[in-house]
């Protein structure tokens, strides 16, 4: 089970044609998502237990449209996206790491949320258990898909935090404004699920939503947290031509053959050659193999939006680990571990005084591209005047892999550049909208 304390927001959209542009406002209410107890972020993996090996199919050409919206950021990204005919607004949670995108479709008037209504939009279909997708062993699924009794795709999709996501297969439109739509998409229309939102699946696999959008680049910009009561910091997403995309620093994705099939390497997922780690001035000494797939896919690097916190296998971990208890390891805070995984925690009101004894964190990538964890925000509250690094260890999660989470990309303009394959990154002050 995993905890969301993710808030919705007001935000903005422009849809632009070939030949005309269109700017579209989409008011939203500050919600909150499903919370369960005991648990380390909205959708810590929402993919590591989803992921399979489909064949690829990121097309090159370009999409018909451009969009862009804000969003308020506590663990999870949130978006509240119009879908369907008329459009109806669904909320789904921004994630990279996965694939099947799925909305809400539930029937109970006691949800807390607003589901998706089929009946009300005349682009609805329901997939039947003839299409090609309706198959007993679609690699894409977690588990097989089923016919119902109305022979009907039924699907069931669990995730590595507990939660899980099961209704009908579906195909429906993505409505940006009265002339920019996307084709039908396959989507699930979730009857049950563990949590309150959907999800917008957007890994490189043949049924996430860049996939079957044609969508060749997207980019977001989280802001950094903020401890002020009721506020929440507005982000930003794009689809589509950001506009400041000439400042990006680029680092090539680590790519993998359709055949290549290993028990721990996600071939979907956005890999990357990280190379190393600082802390303050000292180069850690973890060789950069650990951040790359072993002959089992072990040490896979990944950029994932839906994981709050960074994980890192355990030679990586264990280096982190040793250099912080060198500088402040009489402060840790003994026998506590937050969400199973992060053993690196403060108590006290003065986390901006631990960070200083620390110092930066920095991602290493070569060629001068780097993620940097300034030490004023190094460490991240938890609640109850707890402060930890934003670092876990993937193998309590059951993961092989090395996973660069949401927390440790505040305040970067973030672009995944599907057709060039490459992700760049630039510093941003990601509390202000772009021009």
């Amino acid at each position: 089970m995993s905890l969301f304390l993710t808030f919705l927001y007001v935000f903005l959209c422009n849809s632009v044609s070939l030949s005309s542009s269109l700017s579209l406002h989409f008011p939203l209410t500050s919600l909150r998502l499903t919370t369960t107890t005991n648990s380390s972020s909205s959708s810590l993996q929402t993919s590591l237990a989803s992921r399979r090996n489909p064949s690829q199919s990121s097309s090159s050409s370009s999409p018909p449209y451009n969009f862009r919206s804000n969003f308020k950021y506590s663990m999870a990204l949130i978006l509240s996206l119009p879908i369907g005919t008329p459009a109806q607004t669904q909320e789904l949670v921004l994630d990279t790491g996965s694939q099947l995108s799925w909305i809400q479709c539930h029937r109970k008037k006691q949800k807390p949320t607003t589901s998706f209504d089929p009946s009300l939009s005349s682009s609805f279909s329901n997939l039947p258990c003839s299409h090609p997708f309706c198959k007993p062993r679609i690699p894409d699924f977690t588990l097989p898909t089923t016919c119902d009794s109305n022979r009907l795709c039924h699907y069931s999709y669990f995730y590595a935090d507990g939660t899980y996501a099961e209704g009908n297969l579906v195909k429906e439109k993505f409505t940006f404004s009265k002339t920019q739509t996307t084709p039908p998409l396959i989507l699930g229309c979730a009857a049950e699920s563990t949590d309150d939102r959907g999800i917008l699946g957007m890994n490189l696999g043949r049924l996430s939503f860049i996939s079957q959008a044609k969508i060749s680049k997207f980019s977001y910009c989280i802001p950094t947290r903020s401890d002020r009561p009721g506020f929440t910091p507005t982000g930003s997403f794009y689809i589509g031509e950001n506009p400041i995309s000439r400042g990006f620093k680029y680092v090539s994705l680590l790519t993998f053959p359709q055949s290549q099939r290993m028990p721990n390497l996600d071939p979907l997922a956005y890999t990357v050659p990280l190379q190393g780690i600082r802390i303050g001035q000292k180069r850690l000494d973890i060789p950069a193999s650990v951040f790359r797939p072993d002959a089992g896919g072990s040490g896979q690097t990944m950029v994932d939006s839906g994981s709050e916190f960074t994980h890192l296998v355990d030679v990586a971990y264990d280096k982190v680990r040793g250099e912080i208890v060198k500088r402040v390891g009489p402060r840790m805070k003994k026998g506590y571990v937050y969400g199973e995984t992060a053993d690196m925690c403060f108590d006290g009101n003065n986390p901006m005084e631990i960070g200083r004894l620390i110092g930066d964190l920095v991602f290493e990538f070569g060629r001068g591209v780097e993620i940097l964890v300034e030490r004023q925000r190094l460490l991240i509250s938890v609640g109850g005047g707890v402060h930890c690094v934003g670092i876990g260890r993937s193998s309590m999660l059951g993961a092989a892999s090395n996973i660069i989470g949401n927390v440790h990309q505040q305040n970067l303009w973030v672009e995944f550049d599907v057709i060039n394959k490459r992700v760049g990154f630039i510093k941003a002050d990601c509390s202000r909208s772009l021009p």
